[in-house]
């Protein structure tokens, strides 16, 4: 079951997160044109979903290792070079995240405290949604401390460094 959860968690909620969204607009767009009228929150929540979506997404990238990375810069490093490379990469983006973390928790109880709702709702707290910044860089800290262990292994085992993101695939 935790297997299968970290193997998917990522492509649920953008999935579910998209079909939400796609719906809404679908419904509302139709809504428009078709009788003239709109709910005042279906430009919004899309919005707010989009947060999901994104910061989950960058977890996704970080777990496939396919976020920004220069290539072909280190494939011409020799071994130990690229080893240091992506452990600058997997520390940089550890510090980045945790950065991230504090600040957006603080976004967060904000929201939370203030009772500030979704415009164009009665009771849809926005906190639901800027939780989604906080959690996306927990998932992006695990994933790159599942990469980091990955490397030092490699390293260890002197096997060559996953430089692609379409090597980690394989």
């Amino acid at each position: 079951m935790f297997k299968w959860l970290d193997e998917n968690i990522e492509k649920i909620v953008i999935l579910v997160n998209y079909i939400v969204m796609t719906g809404i607009i679908f419904v509302e767009v139709i809504r428009r044109f078709a009788f003239g009228q709109q709910a005042a929150w279906s430009s919004t929540i899309p919005i707010y979903l989009f947060l999901w979506v994104t910061w989950i997404g960058c977890a996704y990238c970080c777990k496939t290792r396919s976020h920004l990375r220069f290539e072909e810069f280190r494939a011409r490093l020799p071994y130990r070079g690229q080893f240091f490379c992506i452990l600058t990469d997997h520390f940089t983006w550890i510090g980045f995240s945790i950065l991230i973390i504090v600040f957006s928790v603080e976004q967060v109880q904000i929201a939370y405290d203030n009772f500030a709702i979704v415009q164009g709702t009665d009771d849809v707290m926005q906190w639901w949604f800027y939780l989604a910044t906080p959690v996306g860089f927990s998932l992006i800290i695990y994933r790159v401390m599942q990469n980091l262990f990955e490397d030092i292994g490699r390293f260890q085992r002197g096997e060559s460094m996953l430089i692609k993101a379409n090597e980690a695939a394989d």
